[in-house]
């Protein structure tokens, strides 16, 4: 047995020591039931979801005196944030574009905003659905030409949006790489899309595995970055072949995660030229434990439930074909090892991937992350809360990489996100 066996083997030991150790702290909290608090945890984390409850009801669709479609929602943090949002309902069929509000009514606790478009189902018999930042569901609603593709990958063709820039500059051959979220599919990363069109970068809008678009894995499990980066890395080499110099990827949460691990481990890693990061993942275990800790459960039973992610012994539970290397994704602990620009854009009230996260690893690297924190509670909607503010930033960080070029007056951001909102 050779030194990186052994290494291996003390590691495999150890880790199973430690679950093991878990599981007696489990049982001292409450045997059985701590255990299998620990196991569902995991399984919540790893397993992809097929369906999402309809948790946000919806009290009334009606016509404005002017003819507008409006909505009622009941009042909360999310609902009565400015911006655009998409409702999705009929479970998931149905996707309707939220805009302004125009009223609330303090005494039924409910919020008015306006329906800009309804891209499937019938919104007025619906009774609840799902809030989220998408704000497009199709690539057309952006109103620039793109095309479909298909990105060869380990166990298919992944399908991708390719939207060529509308007007050829000298910077035509920078590629940006969309990367959407986890849960989620390719069209939520499509908020990035227009920013860098006006810039003259070409953008591919990419799937991955288990997305419900790529190809699944064989163990169809989430690995958090851990091997979907591949799947990008394949696009990154589509870009490549079809003549892309240099690659900006965009990562939206998860996406976010993915695109660090490919720009550490890639081959083509070189192409790369900076990150832009929308309240990304930068350290897994700080984002599982803040998430565990928000519903309520407690810290030794989520240290557990990551120690059942961590190793082969215990995959019959997690169903994982290879354990999870939660070290290798913290970008906190690895900070000194990041070599490129990278552009974080992150609400602080995110309960999802904790902005306190990524405000550390800027201040630990202030010379290559530049932070821009935004007014918002909810996940991945620093898009959604302000538009122009978050284009405006991207671009004028691109642009001082030298990143594209400029063929639209930068004070122009709000007119081009007018014009997408109108389409």
């Amino acid at each position: 047995m050779n030194g990186s066996e052994v290494e291996t083997k003390v590691a495999t030991i150890t880790g199973v020591r430690r679950v093991i150790g878990g599981l007696a702290t489990a049982a001292a909290l409450g045997g059985a039931t701590a255990c299998l608090a620990a196991v569902y945890f995991a399984r919540q984390v790893v397993v992809p979801k097929t369906f999402r409850k309809e948790d946000l009801p919806i009290r009334r669709v009606f016509r404005d005196a002017d003819g507008s479609s409006l909505i009622d929602l009941p009042t909360s943090p999310q609902t009565t944030a400015p911006g655009r949002y998409s409702l999705w309902f009929a479970k998931g069929s149905g996707h309707a574009c939220i805009g302004p509000i125009t009223g609330m009514n303090a005494e039924a606790g409910t919020v008015s905003r306006v329906v800009e478009r309804v891209d499937a189902g019938d919104l007025t018999t619906a009774r609840a659905g799902i809030w989220s930042g998408y704000v497009f569901s199709k690539p057309d609603q952006l109103g620039l030409p793109y095309s479909e593709v298909e990105i060869p990958v380990e166990h298919g063709a992944a399908p991708a949006w390719k939207f060529a820039p509308t007007k050829i500059t000298a910077t035509s051959d920078i590629w940006a790489i969309h990367i959407h979220g986890m849960g989620g599919t390719r069209a939520g990363a499509l908020r990035g899309v227009p920013v860098a069109n006006r810039l003259g970068c070409t953008s591919l809008v990419v799937s991955f595995r288990n997305d419900r678009e790529a190809p699944a894995a064989a163990d169809a499990r989430y690995m958090l970055g851990q091997t979907e980066w591949r799947d990008v890395e394949a696009a990154v080499r589509y870009a490549v072949g079809e003549g892309a110099r240099q690659i900006v990827l965009f990562g939206w949460s998860l996406g976010g995660s993915i695109a660090l691990r490919l720009d550490d481990l890639s081959a083509h890693s070189g192409y790369v030229s900076g990150l832009v990061l929308d309240a990304p993942v930068m350290d897994w275990t700080r984002t599982l434990i803040s998430n565990a800790r928000a519903t309520g459960l407690p810290a030794p039973i989520a240290s557990l439930g990551l120690g059942l992610m961590r190793t082969k012994t215990f995959r019959w539970v997690t169903g994982l074909a290879e354990p999870l290397d939660f070290q290798s994704s913290d970008w906190v602990g690895r900070a000194s090892e990041l070599n490129k620009p990278v552009l974080i854009l992150h609400g602080m009230g995110d309960l999802s991937t904790p902005f306190e996260v990524s405000q550390l690893t800027a201040k630990l690297r202030p010379d290559l992350i530049h932070l821009v924190p935004f007014e918002v509670e909810g996940h991945s909607q620093e898009w959604n809360v302000d538009a122009e503010k978050w284009e405006s930033a991207v671009a004028d960080w691109l642009l001082g990489l030298g990143l594209g070029a400029v063929t639209t007056e930068l004070d122009d951001v709000g007119e081009l996100t007018s014009a997408v909102a109108e389409f």
